[in-house]
């Protein structure tokens, strides 16, 4: 089963600074303000919610196909995902623009201060699916996330009107988003993806009902954080899976991309939508036990003894089967 996996590409510039931004605030001078913070460290990070979805995916061994923009300086990035499964031939490369890039310093008091810079991202409302269908020989499934606005239309379009498959993930994008917006995304998808709050946002944008969206989607998978995941699918008896018990809570930062990666992963190896969901809650909760969102490794006799665990033998037994 072939999937892309579109949306944002990125690396995360993370600095802490060993006091407190409210020392260095003059109340009344807050209208011309011009500081500098000398940082200790300074910690960089692949992410971008594609990038997250497709190394997941990648370390479960089916060779998603990555699409998405970067920049002229995303040759290292490129090399790390292929070297963990990844294809990387779709992402378009802008002469230009440097790839997408979050900045932020946090203080002793765990306030931050950040910014993010879109970059080549915006460019990539210019990739056309075709292309990307042509290259790999069809695709059966598009994941379609967070990345720029018109991108994300596009894709959806496209998918619509060539008959591809594709998943609506819209997560930090649903913010800047309208309701006429949100109900062209999600019209038609095979899956919609999205947290609890997330859920309710949609609903309140969009104004249609939970039911009236299940008529409207094919199957909505909802993560519900520590409590695990619900699968609905109209007229069809709700699934919900439970969390691995954690080793430690070291970051929930790509916990979300982590469970997509192991579902999506699920779907190319045919298992049904619990088990799925299972791989997918697993995948997430070896994230959360590690410092970001790449930084995780699977081995595949670890994953398979908590999975057991977790899941009983009949179910591991069906996992093991497709698990490289």
């Amino acid at each position: 089963m072939r999937i892309a996996v579109t949306g944002s590409i990125a690396t995360d510039h993370l600095m802490t600074f060993p006091g407190r931004f409210a020392d260095q605030l003059v109340a009344d001078q807050l209208h011309t303000v011009s500081l500098s913070f000398l940082v200790d460290n300074l910690d960089v990070r692949r992410g971008g919610v594609a990038a997250n979805i497709a190394f997941g995916m990648g370390q479960l061994g089916t060779r998603p196909i990555l699409v998405g923009a970067a920049g002229f300086d995303f040759d290292e990035y490129r090399a790390w995902l292929e070297r963990h499964g990844v294809d990387t031939d779709s992402v378009r490369i802008s002469d230009t623009l440097h790839t997408a890039r979050f900045v932020c310093t946090t203080d002793s008091d765990h306030n931050q201060i950040g910014s993010f810079y879109t970059g080549a991202m915006s460019e990539a409302r210019l990739i056309e699916l075709k292309t990307v269908s042509d290259r790999v020989c069809g695709l059966d499934l598009v994941s379609i996330g967070a990345d720029d606005p018109e991108a994300m239309l596009r894709h959806t379009e496209e998918c619509r009107s060539r008959g591809i498959p594709f998943a609506a993930d819209f997560s930090q994008q649903i913010a800047r988003m309208d309701g006429e917006e949100i109900r062209i995304l999600l019209e038609g998808a095979t899956y919609l993806f999205s947290n609890e709050y997330e859920k309710g946002l949609i609903e309140t944008k969009t104004g249609w009902t939970d039911e009236e969206i299940l008529a409207k989607v094919g199957h909505r998978v909802t993560t519900l954080g520590a409590r695990g995941v619900r699968i609905e699918r109209a007229g069809e008896e709700t699934i919900e899976v439970a969390c691995p018990d954690e080793e430690r809570k070291a970051d929930p930062t790509g916990v979300g991309d982590a469970f997509r990666a192991g579902f999506l992963s699920g779907l190319a190896w045919g298992v049904p939508l619990e088990r799925a969901a299972q791989v997918g809650c697993m995948l997430a909760t070896l994230v959360i036990e590690t410092v970001g969102t790449q930084e995780y490794q699977l081995r595949r006799g670890h994953f398979m003894e908590r999975f057991t665990k977790a899941y009983g033998d009949d179910a591991a037994t069906e996992v093991r089967a497709h698990l490289s």
